[in-house]
């Protein structure tokens, strides 16, 4: 997560969040997780409650599943 603060009456005040979800995902799961990232911020309390004071952005990141035996031990 990032974000983006500007000088108001010499305080800084936080303007524009930028948040990188990263999911572990084989590609079938892509649809799906796509779909749930469209929606998810509606039901998550920290959006709803910065929106109207905060620009939020939301990137999802659908990173390669790990095989079990490329793990580190």
């Amino acid at each position: 997560m990032t974000g983006e603060v500007e000088l108001e009456d010499k305080v800084l005040v936080i303007r524009r969040i930028y948040v990188r979800l990263e999911l572990r995902a084989a590609p079938e799961h892509r649809e799906v997780a796509e779909r749930v990232h469209g929606f998810f911020a509606a039901s998550c309390p920290l959006y709803r409650s910065l929106q109207a004071a905060i620009a939020i952005k939301t990137e999802l990141v659908l990173l390669p599943v790990e095989l079990e035996s490329e793990r580190p031990r």
